[in-house]
């Protein structure tokens, strides 16, 4: 072996040991973290990963690690929550330590901490304040902006009206009628689906997400100094993000299943008949009246798992949690994916089956291990107008279309294309055939 091979292997030897070093310095001064696989240098766990489908890799190594483990994104730990029992433990029960927002650099470097799902402190509960109230100022939880879902369903069913049955991909046309909703919010007023700044900024919200799935000081304590264009903006793309992909998303995967389970579409479209009728829009009320409708979208929700991730938290302060001491500021990954897989709270929790959320007698019941929207303070506060969404898009379609798939039922594939930040259905055609 020559000298210059002698010198590389030992300078490699060197820092090896000086990578080891530090990483167990800085362990010492994270508390006391719960255990996990051991990390590589720089990479940390990242080999042990899926990266198609982060979320399973996870609840994998909690089978060996247990429901609350460590793992290293590099060089950065992660406490990871999977089950319902201590998602509520942590979420609810100590939802003010749990409440921080986790560090992502790069969202971080997109958002510069603003905007309301990625800003902490007072900065974030003074915008959760203006948005709520600026939401309900535009109609959210009133009959206008019911009223605005409505005619946004009647404009998509227009457009597939317009297909003539023939096969065509929703994914864009679903996204553009969703992200009008938004608009109608924002701007006050819809766009054409032809237009051409409108479908580039759908676009654009599109690619983002594929993206994310593969700093800034305060000036003093005073709430207005809040305010500012870069934190508006970012509010206002909070808005379109978390309001445009995941409604369309999980009508989208909605649409898949039902085409895969014809006899789940035959008796939802059977209670639109009987409750709603041909002759009007359907509307809020009317989910009272239609359990299995209800049902069936609870269990969309829950058998997608659009966020299986969650999005990242952080704990407030020094936290005791199950035994373990989580420093102030130690990430905290809500493996949502984990309580809808939950096999202590659904019944064959892999399988598509509307009756996890219909009691003995046909009536909708509630779970408490429902969590699409997350739980606990950082609870999406968008989650009345995507209820909203989902029940009016959902069954303004279904009174006018049965949902033909290219292929036979058995041979549609619902596992995901990929699961990281969001999971996202494998791309499809189908035929909206008038009834």
């Amino acid at each position: 072996m020559d000298i210059g091979a002698t010198t590389l292997i030992l300078l490699v030897i060197c820092v090896s040991c000086l990578l080891l070093f530090l990483n167990r310095k800085g362990q010492k001064n994270r508390g006391h973290l719960p255990p996990g696989p051991r990390p590589l240098p720089l990479l940390g766990n990242l080999l042990q990963l899926d990266t198609k489908d982060i979320a399973r890799s996870l609840l994998t190594l909690s089978e060996c690690y247990g429901p609350v483990f460590t793992i290293h994104l590099g060089s950065q730990p992660w406490v990871v929550l999977c089950g319902y029992q201590v998602m509520k433990e942590a979420l609810v029960d100590q939802a003010e330590e749990f409440s921080a927002r986790g560090d992502l650099p790069a969202v971080f470097h997109f958002t510069q901490g603003n905007g309301i799902i990625f800003s902490n402190g007072e900065k974030w509960k003074v915008l959760r304040r203006f948005a709520l109230q600026t939401l309900r100022n535009f109609g959210m939880g009133k009959r206008s902006l019911e009223e605005r879902i409505q005619e946004e369903a009647r404009c998509l069913v227009q457009e597939l009206a317009q297909t003539q049955a023939a096969p065509f991909d929703p994914t864009f046309l679903i996204s553009r009628a969703v992200a009008n909703v938004i608009c109608t919010i924002v701007f006050g007023d819809r766009f054409n689906y032809e237009d051409r700044n409108f479908l580039t900024l759908v676009g654009l919200i599109h690619q983002i997400l594929q993206l994310l799935s593969s700093a800034w000081g305060q000036e003093n304590q005073d709430p207005l100094s809040y305010f500012h264009m870069e934190t508006l903006v970012m509010t206002a793309h909070n808005l379109f993000f978390a309001g445009t992909e995941t409604v369309s998303t999980t009508l989208r995967y909605g649409f898949l299943i039902l085409m895969k389970y014809p006899e789940i579409q035959a008796k939802v479209q059977a209670e639109i008949d009987r409750v709603i009728g041909q002759h009007r829009s359907p509307s809020v009320e009317d989910r009272a009246h239609m359990p299995y409708t209800d049902a069936v979208i609870h269990e969309v929700q829950r058998f997608a798992d659009i966020a299986p991730m969650g999005v990242p938290h952080a704990v407030t302060r020094d936290t005791q949690f199950r035994g373990f001491l989580l420093t102030k500021g130690t990430n905290v990954m809500p493996l949502l994916f984990s309580v809808h897989k939950d096999p202590t709270q659904f019944k064959d929790p892999a399988m598509f089956n509307p009756a996890h959320f219909l009691d003995e007698r046909g009536d909708f019941r509630k779970h408490e291990a429902f969590m699409p929207f997350s739980a606990g303070k950082r609870i999406c506060l968008g989650e009345g107008l995507a209820r909203m969404e989902l029940f009016l898009f959902f069954t303004a379609i279904l009174q006018h279309f049965t949902l033909t798939p290219l292929t036979h039922p058995e041979e549609i594939d619902l596992s995901p294309l990929f699961s990281g930040f969001e999971t996202l259905p494998h791309p499809y055609e189908f035929c909206a055939v008038p009834r």
